[in-house]
Order: structure tokens, then sequence, then C-alpha cells
């Protein structure tokens, strides 16, 4: 079975933790531990965000003076190199030695029409208490939104149109390589106007689970599954009327509302992947990733469903 998996952002960097190499390596550890039972198992690929990492790499640029910024899309392949170099080693730290890794630095195409350029959505960085985010914003030209009680740095974050590297990534997959791609979304580009043939960076961030779900889509997958530190949706977040959705079908998940910032993007994308393959998505946490597979826990997405089953 093919499965593909999206790491969120936390798994590799949790909220309020300070961005250090040491604390992504304990969390990357982690989230091996998970993973590596899945790779003996299935055919692999892992997909991961970079909200905070692309995030610090903005703020070292922006302090390096007169010289001018790295662009997004330079710092996005950074974090794809970065990241995945820790996600091949500590996997590859719990698999027989044989197991080929490759990550590959991914360039996703977005459409320069996309509305996504006019309302910025995605966040990226550290949080920030009001008065420093102001500050900050005044400073740099940034633009900031409410995430919980803090605020943090929001970029334009497209629809994902098409992944260049696709061809490899099958080539590799045929001979049982473990892939890390489409890392933090990929590296957004766009053919420049007037020029058809000439390809571009651009100053963006697309969503890592719209990415994932796509590179799922083209390769078939039999299962694609986002990973976060929740164990299921659910609805009436943080309210005491709360509940986990355990199992629904595209179509109904579909019509309820989740935040854009965060749990959104991935009901949106388990939605896309169900409604056009026909197969299973799933959300739910890492460390339930073998049960979740299994379908016993996790909140399952499948066109076999017929509505919305709470867990009881």
């Amino acid at each position: 079975m093919l499965v593909v998996t999206a790491l969120g952002g936390n798994a590799l960097l949790r909220r309020g933790e300070p961005m250090t190499a040491e604390n992504q390596r304990r969390n990357v550890r982690i989230a091996a531990e998970a993973l590596a039972p899945v790779a003996l198992q299935h055919r692999l690929v892992v997909g991961h965000g970079n909200g905070p990492q692309v995030g610090l790499l903005a703020l070292q640029s922006a302090a390096y003076g007169n010289e001018g910024t790295y662009p997004l899309d330079v710092l996005s392949a950074q974090t794809e190199g970065m990241i995945g170099y820790m996600i091949e080693q500590e996997l590859g730290n719990l698999l027989p030695f044989e197991r080929p890794f490759a990550t590959l630095l991914t360039m996703i195409e977005v459409d320069p029409r996309d509305p996504a350029f006019r309302n910025p959505t995605k966040f990226i960085g550290p949080v920030y208490d009001k008065e420093e985010a102001d500050r900050i914003a005044a400073e740099k030209g940034w633009v900031f939104k409410q995430d919980g009680d803090k605020w943090r740095r929001v970029v334009p974050s497209p629809e994902p149109q098409r992944i260049f590297e696709l061809r490899p990534i099958r080539w590799l997959l045929e001979h049982d390589t473990i892939i890390i791609a489409a890392g933090g979304g990929g590296i957004p580009t766009m053919y420049q106007p007037g020029a058809p043939c000439t390809l571009a960076g651009v100053e963006c961030v697309i969503d890592k689970d719209l990415a994932s779900e796509l590179l799922a889509r083209e390769l078939e997958a039999d299962l694609f599954v986002m990973l976060t530190d929740v164990q299921a949706v659910y609805v009436d977040w943080g309210k005491p009327t709360q509940k986990a959705i355990r199992r629904a079908s595209p179509a109904a998940l579909s019509r309820m509302e989740f935040a854009a910032g965060s749990m959104g993007p991935k009901v949106k994308a388990a939605c896309r992947f169900a409604s056009a393959t026909g197969k299973r998505a799933a959300i739910g946490a890492l460390v339930d990733l073998s049960e979740i597979i299994a379908g016993h826990t996790g909140t399952t997405v499948s066109s076999q469903e017929t509505g919305i089953v709470y867990s009881v």
C-alpha cells in the first residue's frame, strides 16, 4: 500500500517552543518513531510543514541589513533541505540500512491570478504579543493576524496547481525509496507573464496539506494521512460541547466550517482526496499513526460514508 503522510508543523516544532535545532531534532525523532513501523509495511511518502522554520529564516534574512532579504521561495527550498535531512537521518536510524531515502526539492506551480494573493492567511514564524507584532509590522511592512491568544505573520497561500518533480518521485517509489517531498507545501513557482517557458519563484507559502493532497492524488496513493497534535477533527473545538468526528463523507464534512489557519485546510484536503479518488483520507495525532491507518482512531473521510459519525 502507498501511504502519503503530511506532518504538521507541530510535529517538528511545538507551538511557543524555542526554535532551536535541538528542539527540532527531538521532535523529528518522535515523528520518526511513529513513521518507522509504517515504512516497514508500506511504501511511504512524507510531506511536512515549515511555517515556524520559514518564518525564522525570514527573520534572520531581514536582520541582515540593507543587502536585501531572501524571498520566500528560496527560504522554502532551504527548509525542505534542512527538515528533509533530519527526517532522513532519524528514520534511517530506525530502519534497515539497505532501505533508501531521498529528499526532493519540490517545485509547485501556482496561479498568479489566485485570490489568495489579495488576502494573506498562511501563518509563518513565531508567535508574538500584540505590541511586538505591531512594532515588527511597522518596521518591516509584514501583515499579522491573531492566532489564538497571540499574533503571527501571515503571507499569501495560493492553491497548488502542478508538481514538477512527479517523474523522479514515481521512479524512486518503484525502487522502494522512502521519499520526503513537497515539504512546507513545496517551492512556489509560476511561469513569467509574457515568457511561458520561464519559471520564477513567488513570494508566498503553499499550504502543505493541499500540496501533499495533490501529490497523493497524482501518485494514486492508497491512503492520505494528515498528522497533527489532536486526535481527530472536532466540532465546537474548545467548548464544553466539543465532540470528535469519527467518520465522514466528503460531501457532509465539506459543508462544515473549520478554522482557516488550522483545521480548515486539512478538512479541505481530505475531502478533495476522498472525492477525487474514492479512497480514504484521514486526520489524527502523529502518535496514533498506525491505529489511524488501521481505521481504529482519528477522523476518516471516505466516499463510502453517507454522513457524519461522531465518537461516542
